[in-house]
């Protein structure tokens, strides 16, 4: 186990390093001089060349890079030209809100889509198994900021149940925290649920169809035993798979989720920073979301080994 643990870290390193390289070639490779985009059109030629001396552009590329790669080490991540303020306290004033939703949004879609999964499953051509894949269907059909819109009106407009927009640290109080997060929670949540179900459905189906499921229906089992210990367990490495890719498209979701609901969180700093070519900003989301991306696929390699031994070797 120590071993396959040790092999998996020691294979995120030079995905990191790439994912590194990647970032920092982000500002070099950007067509035109950055240095003239950040500045202005109305800049003169001496306040350019301070913006590039100021950002290291005139070394060389080596040099560049071990300058910057130095100062990630170190935690100095520069200073947002558009914001006035250094990145990392604009980061770290942001990821809360972010990390909130993301973890509401998982805690919310996996209880949701598991057990409808293995629901449709159980009841496979009949009218659960319809609702749920025309669920999945529509789930992935819908742009999410559709649904967002649909349900501000319904909840929030028509009926003035939750609040339209906005967040509340959970430090301020629950009761307002948890009503600002129902909306984007459920509004991200409906295509991780569709993805999760589906495959849900799937895997357990194919697990019902084995040997050892018929073995434990003679033995005599009750079917919601053969159910959920043997079907469902032996199912879950392939679910476990769709719910760390879920968790990775939901960055790109709660881009969008943040700007329909106002939340002042990372996806809505990487709107306002794309809009406003705060080109430091830009880097550090994009190594930010990068990371968090290999962790999550690290995490679900190890995840594979407690759930299925044989991984391991």
């Amino acid at each position: 186990m120590f071993a396959f643990i040790a092999r998996r870290l020691v294979a995120t390193i030079p995905v990191l390093l790439f994912v590194a390289v990647f970032v920092f070639m982000l500002l070099r490779l950007t067509p035109g001089d950055p240095a003239a985009v950040i500045a202005g059109d109305n800049a003169t030629s001496d306040q350019v060349d301070a913006i590039r001396a100021k950002l290291g552009l005139d070394e060389p590329l080596l040099t560049q890079f071990y300058i910057w790669f130095s100062r990630m080490l170190s935690g100095d991540f520069g200073e947002s030209f558009f914001f006035k303020k250094t990145v990392a306290e604009l980061i770290t004033q942001r990821i809360e809100p972010t990390l909130m939703l993301s973890l509401c949004t998982i805690v919310l879609s996996v209880s949701i889509a598991i057990p409808l999964g293995v629901w449709a499953a159980a009841r496979q051509g009949g009218w659960v198994d319809r609702i749920v894949m025309g669920f999945s269907v529509m789930g992935f059909s819908v742009p999410t900021f559709v649904i967002g819109y649909l349900l501000i009106y319904i909840f929030a407009i028509q009926f003035s149940w939750l609040p339209v927009q906005g967040y509340r640290r959970l430090s301020e109080g629950l009761d307002e925290f948890a009503l600002r997060m129902i909306l984007p929670s459920f509004t991200l949540a409906t295509i991780f649920v569709a993805l999760v179900s589906r495959i849900t459905r799937a895997s357990v189906i194919e697990t019902l169809g084995e040997d050892y499921i018929r073995t434990a229906r003679a033995k005599g089992l009750p079917a919601r035993t053969v159910l959920l210990r043997h079907a469902l367990r032996n199912a879950a490495v392939p679910i476990v798979t769709v719910i760390g890719i879920g968790i990775a498209a939901l960055i790109g979701g709660a881009i969008i989720t943040e700007s329909v609901y106002n939340i002042p969180g990372i996806g809505r700093l990487t709107v306002d920073a794309v809009l406003a070519r705060d080109f430091p900003v830009i880097q550090i989301v994009i190594l930010v979301f990068s990371v968090a991306y290999v962790l999550i696929n690290l995490v679900i390699d190890l995840a594979y080994s407690v759930l299925d031994p044989r991984i391991r070797y």
